[in-house]
């Protein structure tokens, strides 16, 4: 038998040491969010000034394509210049990046655990990497090639008719690229229970002046074609927040389809043909924290899990 003075000294270093590998691991934690938060502010910086200097390939397509697409279609003007903007620091596919980052590197409480963060960080320094950007941009190029009847070819992917042909994607009119991608619209559902997309300000004139059909989520999430968002970069280019925004809209379908017998697989359960010509980063798995424990998303239905916002070869699945 051990003497009670000898006990409570066992005791007391026992509690030490729990204690101190407790800290040891907080403070591990803290300083893999610090390190990543300066890598990401590296990248962030480091796209900002290739944007800048237009040293992205994909940026002087743009400009071009919306320049040409202007004098062939003046009406449509203040929106092509809108889809432009991706081309410089003002666009929404490097504005939300930096306020992801501002979220990530000062809200914590945003977050379900140090895991989701530290991975967020990476996701946005990955984003803001240039051949995933200027992979990124050939959405809003692919809208105005669409935009112009044929005059200008897509980048990075297929022509429509064939991408269509292979998807059996009709219906889906020029800006479908863009369609369930949160740095351009949002799903909002109406009394009747059916989710349509709706676009952010100058973006509504697809709906108000190109008069296109609107999209409802039941119908899209089936029939929607290729777009580098939806097929590659869905995690590096949507927060954690909005992919759970995007998870409990699939849920909610799902169980309606359900409900009338039907069944709904949802828009990231496969890979859309139409990609071409990619840079090899947008088929490279991201980087994961050695604190993440699993992926934010399974495999079919992009349901959220906790841990890291990590792309894997899944994510060319919108995953």
């Amino acid at each position: 038998m051990l003497k009670p003075s000898l006990k409570r000294l066992l005791t007391l270093i026992t509690l030490t040491l729990l204690v101190t590998a407790c800290t040891s691991k907080e403070e591990q934690i803290q300083k893999a969010v610090e390190q990543q938060a300066r890598a990401t502010a590296a990248a962030l910086q480091q796209l900002e000034k290739a944007l800048d200097d237009k040293r992205i390939r994909n940026t002087t397509i743009l400009l071009q394509y919306a320049e040409t697409l202007k004098a062939k279609k003046p009406e449509l003007g203040a929106l092509i210049d809108h889809l432009a903007k991706d081309a410089t620091v003002k666009g929404p596919l490097y504005s939300n990046l930096v306020l992801r980052f501002d979220q990530a590197k000062n809200n914590a409480k945003a977050f379900a655990d140090p895991n989701q963060r530290i991975n967020e960080l990476q996701a946005i320094s990955e984003g803001a990497q240039l051949s995933l950007f200027n992979d990124a941009l050939s959405d809003p190029i692919n809208v105005l090639a669409d935009m112009s009847d044929g005059t200008l070819p897509r980048i990075n992917a297929i022509s429509r008719e064939s991408e269509v042909s292979a998807n059996k994607s009709q219906g889906q009119g020029p800006g479908s690229q863009l369609v369930g991608n949160p740095n351009y619209g949002n799903w909002q559902t109406g009394s009747g229970g059916t989710s349509f997309w709706a676009w952010y300000g100058m973006y509504s004139m697809f709906s108000n002046v190109m008069g296109y059909n609107r999209y409802d989520y039941g119908g899209w999430g089936r029939n929607r074609g290729y777009s580098y968002y939806s097929d590659y970069g869905r995690n590096r280019y949507s927060s954690p927040k909005q992919r759970q925004t995007q998870q409990k809209l699939y849920s909610k379908t799902k169980k309606s389809f359900a409900a009338r017998g039907k069944s709904f697989t949802g828009p990231y359960s496969k890979r859309r043909v139409g990609s071409s010509s990619l840079s090899r980063a947008s088929h490279t798995p991201a980087k994961r924290s050695s604190f993440a424990k699993k992926s934010v998303f399974s495999s079919n239905s992009g349901s959220v899990r906790s841990g890291s916002s990590r792309t894997s070869r899944g994510s060319s699945r919108g995953k």
